[in-house]
């Protein structure tokens, strides 16, 4: 049965927390090339979208001690003879850190910004969302520059993002561009109105 991890109250506070997510799993053949030989390796690649407070290290040592509770030896390069005869279960585990998570406060300057140009494009305030996938790739941007982001999804809320029947309605994209245009005509901060 598929069912969600529950993990928060709402899916507001479950995308305060980070995400593992399995991205690829391969292992010997199917269909036409189906053959009954016990394949010698699976192979599976996992992701872990951070969020400001996480620490990657720790996250990297949850999942080896969860694989470690499976009964397998962890490896970091191809097991040898003598591995592969003393450990009846042995899994090459590689870590690496793509980039960190960031998040701008709603209440920044660019924030403000933000909202003008939404509230004078459609005349209502915008449904704001404390962070929504914190590690994106332009993360490493923002910790260069030192700059604000933000991200402003365009898309409908059950567009499958990411999957391979992802979509988007029409009225999205028009509205799409209605946001960006609003954004880039947009006055400074420093001419809005004070409140």
């Amino acid at each position: 049965m598929g069912r969600t991890d529950n993990v928060g109250q709402t899916y507001q506070e479950s995308i305060q927390y980070p995400s593992l997510n399995i991205r690829g799993l391969a292992s010997a053949w199917v269909g036409n090339e189906a053959r009954t030989i016990v394949p010698a390796t699976a192979v599976a690649e996992i992701d872990i979208r951070l969020v400001p407070e996480s620490d990657p290290e720790r996250l990297f040592g949850l999942v080896k001690n969860h694989i470690e509770e499976q009964g397998f030896h962890i490896v970091t390069k191809d097991p040898s003879d003598e591995e592969r005869m003393n450990y009846p279960k042995i899994v090459k585990v590689d870590f690496s850190i793509s980039y960190q998570a960031f998040r701008t406060p709603l209440d920044s300057e660019a924030g403000q910004w933000l909202r003008a140009s939404m509230n004078r494009a459609f005349g209502k305030e915008p449904v704001q969302i404390r962070i929504s996938g914190g590690s994106i790739p332009i993360s490493p941007f923002v910790d260069a520059l030192g700059i604000p982001a933000v991200t402003i999804p365009t898309v409908n809320a059950d567009n499958n993002q990411h999957s391979p029947n992802e979509n988007i309605r029409l009225g999205n994209y028009k509205e799409g561009i209605t946001t960006i245009m609003a954004i880039l005509t947009e006055k400074t901060v420093d001419s809005l109105p004070k409140k």
